[in-house]
C-alpha cells in the first residue's frame, strides 16, 4: 500500500482510525517530492519543513482524541497565485517583488481548518496568462506522462504533482481553462465550479468575474470532498452570496441526457483523441446516460469575445508593471497587454454584452440536456515550447471548449477519458447547468469506473 496514491478520502479515514500516521503519509509524499521535483519542477515554493512539523502536530491531535476535520493530515498543494498568510505570492513573475500575504485566501483558510497540510506552492506561467507552465521565475514544468510535453497550464505545477503522486489533492485556478487544461494533459480531475460556489475574493472586479479557484484531484471522490470544504459564501465575493442548493446525495448517471459535441465550433478535434473520447461516451451510454450528438452555433467565434475581456484585464491590472519591467516580464504577456490596450471602451462593453448572449444561449441548451460533453482540449498535450498565450490563435483552437464556460459561469470539469496511441492522457469535459456539480460528478464517477486511475510510467 503506497500512501502516495491513496485517495484523500481514504487517507483521512485511515488517519482518523489510527490505521496510518500523518507523519508516515507525509514522509512518503515528501520523499517522492524530493525525488521527482528535479525531474518535473512542480514547486514554486517548498514548504517541506513546515509540512513535517504540521504532520507531527496532526499525529498528536489524533492520539489525543481531538476533533478531526475531514482532511486531517492529508497533504495538499496550493497554486502560487493563491494567498497563504506570511508567504510570498509569486505568480510566476520576476517583474515585480512578490507580495507577502497578510492573510490566507478564504479557500486556503478552509482547507487548512479542515486539517489539510500544505506541502508547497505550485508553479504557473507569469500571472496565469497562458496554458503552458513555464516562467522566468521558476523555469519549465514537465508532464510526468511524457517529459518533453507540457502538463498544461496555468495550473501545471498542480497537475504535474498530482499525476506523479505528490499529494492527492490541489488548489488550482481557472481564468480560461487553467484547471481543466492541465487536468486533461496529465490525466487527473479538475473542476471549475459554478461562478460563486467557491469564493474568489481576490478578483479586482468581483461582478464581471470570469476566473475561478477550484479543486484538482486524482479521484472523483476527492473532488467531492474538496469541493465540500472549499465552497460557501464569503463577504468579499458578491457571486458567492447567492442562494444555492446544498451538495446533495450522489446523483446517478442513469437517465441523464448528455449532448455530445465532438467538433467544437469551427475547430476540428485531432483524430488522435477521437477513439478514446468516443469510447468514453459509449461508456457513459452503457451506464445508462442518453447520449445525443449536439452542434450549436453559439460556440462559434467565442474567442473573439474572450480575447477582448481577458486582454483588457491584463492591460488594466498589469500594464503599469509592464511599463517598467521590460524583458523581466514574459514576452507573450507583454504582447497580451499591448493587445488589451488597443481595445476601446465601446469594444470592451460590446464583448461583455456578447458574454451575456452566450450565457443565454447555453441556458437554452440546458432545457434539452442535463449535461454537455466535449473534448477538454482539441489535440494532445504539445511540446514544452508551444507558446500558449490566451491571446493567440493557437490557444483559441487548442482550448476552444474551455473559455466559453469561464464566460458563462457554468460548472465544468475535465475527467480522464483514456490515452492516445502515444500514451498521452485524453480529457473529457463535462459541463452542467448552474449548481449542477452533482450531475457532473456522477458522470465522472461512472467514467472513472471504466478508466481507472493509472500512474505515469516516468514516476
Amino acid at each position: 500500500m503506497d500512501p502516495c496514491f491513496l485517495p484523500a478520502t481514504r487517507l483521512a479515514a485511515m488517519i482518523a482510525a489510527r490505521a496510518i500516521s500523518p507523519v508516515e503519509v507525509m514522509e512518503a509524499v515528501l520523499a517522492r517530492a524530493e525525488r521527482l521535483d528535479p525531474l518535473l519542477n512542480p514547486f514554486a515554493l517548498r514548504l517541506f519543513d513546515a509540512a513535517r512539523a504540521a504532520a507531527r502536530a496532526a499525529e498528536a491531535a489524533v492520539m489525543a482524541g481531538a476533533p478531526l476535520g475531514p482532511l486531517h493530515g492529508v497533504p495538499i498543494t496550493i497554486k502560487d497565485s493563491v494567498a497563504m498568510r506570511g508567504l510570498p505570492t509569486g505568480n510566476g513573475s520576476i517583474a515585480v517583488e512578490a507580495p507577502v500575504a497578510a492573510a490566507d485566501a478564504a479557500i486556503v483558510a478552509r482547507v487548512l481548518a479542515a486539517g489539510a497540510i500544505a506541502i508547497g506552492k505550485t508553479t504557473l506561467p507569469e500571472f496565469s496568462h497562458k496554458v503552458l507552465t513555464d516562467s522566468l521565475a521558476t523555469g519549465v514544468t514537465r508532464n510526468p506522462w511524457k517529459l518533453d510535453s507540457t502538463p498544461g497550464g496555468s495550473s501545471g505545477g498542480a497537475s504535474a504533482a498530482l499525476a506523479a503522486g505528490i499529494a492527492p489533492i490541489a488548489i488550482g485556478t481557472d481564468g480560461g481553462g487553467s484547471i481543466r487544461c492541465p487536468a486533461a494533459c496529465t490525466g487527473v480531475v479538475g473542476l471549475k465550479a459554478t461562478l460563486g460556489r467557491i469564493p474568489n475574493e481576490a478578483m479586482p472586479d468581483g461582478f464581471a468575474n470570469y476566473a475561478f479557484a477550484g479543486p484538482m484531484t486524482r479521484r472523483v471522490e476527492d473532488t467531492v470532498l474538496l469541493l465540500s470544504v472549499m465552497q460557501g459564501p464569503d463577504p468579499a465575493d458578491p457571486w458567492s452570496l447567492a442562494p444555492r442548493p446544498a451538495m446533495g446525495p450522489a446523483a446517478t448517471v442513469r437517465g441523464l441526457r448528455i449532448g455530445w459535441i465532438e467538433q467544437f465550433g469551427r475547430y476540428r478535434t485531432d483524430p488522435a483523441l477521437l477513439g478514446p473520447l468516443r469510447a468514453a461516451m459509449q461508456a457513459l451510454a452503457s451506464a445508462g446516460a442518453l447520449v445525443e450528438p449536439l452542434s450549436d452555433p453559439c460556440f462559434e467565434d467565442v474567442h473573439d469575445t474572450y480575447r477582448v475581456i481577458a486582454t483588457t484585464a491584463h492591460a488594466a491590472r498589469l500594464g503599469a508593471i509592464a511599463d517598467t519591467a521590460g524583458e523581466r516580464m514574459t514576452e507573450s504577456l507583454r504582447a497580451s497587454i499591448a493587445i488589451g490596450r488597443g481595445w476601446s471602451a465601446v469594444e470592451a462593453q460590446r464583448a461583455h454584452d456578447r458574454r451575456s448572449l452566450l450565457f443565454r444561449a447555453v441556458q437554452r441548451l440546458f432545457t434539452r440536456f442535463d449535461l454537455i460533453a466535449t473534448p477538454t482540449l482539441l489535440a494532445p498535450p504539445p511540446g514544452l515550447d508551444a507558446g500558449g498565450s490566451i491571446a493567440t490563435a493557437w490557444y483559441a483552437e487548442w482550448a476552444a471548449p474551455l473559455y466559453p464556460f469561464n464566460l458563462t459561469g457554468h460548472p465544468a470539469a475535465s475527467v480522464p477519458a483514456g490515452f492516445t496511441e502515444d500514451g498521452l492522457p485524453v480529457g473529457l469535459q463535462l459541463v452542467g447547468p448552474w449548481y449542477g456539480e452533482e450531475r457532473i460528478l456522477a458522470a465522472a464517477a461512472a467514467l472513472e469506473e471504466v478508466i481507472g486511475c493509472p500512474v505515469p510510467p516516468e514516476t
